[in-house]
């Protein structure tokens, strides 16, 4: 039997499965956690040590159809700034319980289009953010970039705040897909905004590109490759595209019949992989990739790659905090996440409290099946020495897991000493491998397709 055909047969072309950027994942998340308790973790971050900051911003001049995140349209600056207000008294707030000599090693401006903000707002965000927990040494201070809501003005006003990493937002070059999602970007307008911030100094860039998309095919999705290593980026993140148009009602506008079959994304995805391997990129995970001197490459190398709500990453802070509506925070603790609602989140924190509607407590058993999770997703191998000194399971537990798990994947997955590992063959398989750790009731959570 050969390789695709093991792969369907154990599930790759109909699983649903979770991307697992948190453990528990966010359909997991329950009451347990609200403002009290957040602001009690927050209290509890060791003095003088450096965390994460998220700041999401949910605005966007139009709305792209393939998109599911948790974002609203709107053609004027009135509720933006309203919301830079909100953004502001929440500064305050973590300002009133954030321990002394905290400083972020990690600042991501994210979205919606945090580009949309006029300069003035840029600078009185970034001057605000500062005034509570400055940048360390060395820090990486990222935005999202849409090519199409970006201007010179707008761009040195980043600079000038700290910004040193751009992240782009390609999804597909191609004029039709890009009509059909409701997308469009040209090459012209994208390659503009790349040689901008060239001109200003930013030198570590992203992007984004999406297979699975209406109309891509192998030759559109090389094309697109193509044109992409072109702007020679530093990371470039291939996401499938999850068409999930009961969570996002904007999904509907794409005709489903235009979708690429289970088979056909994962040729999409291999053509693209293909390319960015002849390129000199190495691959990061299952769907990043990045130049040999990037830092991904570079923490993948020395064992130190994580997985977060932004994909893969070299942070290594335990503390990460998101600001702004939806937006969700993880501390040793566990995960904390904010009210999705604008409305309410503006509410709770003009009401002088956090808007934390939700989050998860860790267990033990948390922990440890969370980076059994991440070390499968971040390297595929799990390194039992190191599990087992982290954490209290013996090696008789651990290996009776895996071979728990390994019965489910006969001829894909290897076990060897203490050691759990997933073979190139089968790292399509990842993710649905991953799931097989999972503990939780995941029949009823609507996640993606595998590949």
């Amino acid at each position: 039997m050969d390789t695709k055909s093991q792969l369907a047969r154990l599930g790759l072309f109909d699983a649903k499965v979770p991307r697992y950027t948190s453990y528990p994942t966010a359909p997991h998340f329950g009451s347990s956690v609200d403002s009290t308790l957040f602001t009690r973790w927050i209290s509890a971050i060791t003095p003088d040590s450096s965390i994460s900051l998220y700041v999401h911003v949910p605005f966007c001049r139009r709305l792209c159809w393939f998109c599911a995140c948790r974002t609203q349209g709107t053609q004027s600056d009135s509720p933006v700034r309203a919301y830079l207000d909100v953004l502001k008294a929440e500064l305050d707030l973590l300002a009133q319980h954030l321990p002394q000599g905290v400083t972020l090693s990690r600042l991501h401006w994210g979205g919606g289009t945090p580009t949309l903000l006029s300069p003035d707002m840029m600078r009185d965000l970034a001057a605000s953010i500062a005034a509570v927990a400055p940048l360390a040494k060395d820090a990486e201070f990222s935005v999202e970039i849409d090519p199409n809501e970006i201007d010179s003005a707008r761009i040195e006003a980043l600079v000038a705040a700290g910004m040193n990493r751009a992240s782009i937002g390609v999804q597909d070059f191609d004029p039709q897909i890009q009509e059909t999602i409701g997308r469009p970007q040209s090459y012209e307008t994208t390659l503009a905004t790349v040689e901008m911030l060239r001109a200003n100094g930013i030198d570590s860039l992203n992007a984004d590109i999406l297979y699975g998309l209406p109309h891509q095919t192998n030759r559109r999705m090389a094309d697109s490759v193509q044109k992409l290593l072109s702007l020679s980026p530093d990371r470039v993140a291939l996401y499938g595209y999850a068409h999930v148009p009961w969570m996002a009602r904007r999904q509907n506008m794409i005709p489903s019949e235009a979708l690429p079959t289970p088979e056909a994304r994962l040729e999409l995805f291999e053509t693209a992989q293909q390319l960015f391997r002849w390129d000199g990129y190495k691959d990061i995970g299952i769907d990043h990739f990045a130049r040999p001197e990037d830092g991904l490459s570079v923490a993948q190398t020395l064992g130190q790659l994580r997985r977060n709500f932004q994909g893969y990453t070299d942070d290594r802070s335990e503390v990460l905090i998101g600001l702004g509506a939806s937006s969700i925070s993880r501390f040793p603790q566990g995960y904390a996440q904010n009210a999705p609602a604008t409305s309410a989140h503006t509410s709770a924190v003009r009401a002088g409290r956090f808007s934390t509607s939700r989050g998860h407590v860790f267990t033990d058993e948390d922990k440890l099946r969370a980076r059994l999770i991440e070390a499968l997703m971040c390297d595929f191998r799990i390194d039992g020495a190191e599990v087992m000194a982290r954490f209290a399971v013996s090696a008789t537990e651990l290996n009776s897991l895996f071979e728990r798990v390994a019965v489910q994947f006969p001829d894909m997955v290897e076990l060897k000493g203490n050691d759990f590992l997933i073979p190139p063959r089968a790292q399509p398989l990842t993710r649905v491998i991953a799931r097989a750790f999972d503990a939780y009731d995941l029949s009823k959570a609507g996640h993606s397709a595998a590949i």
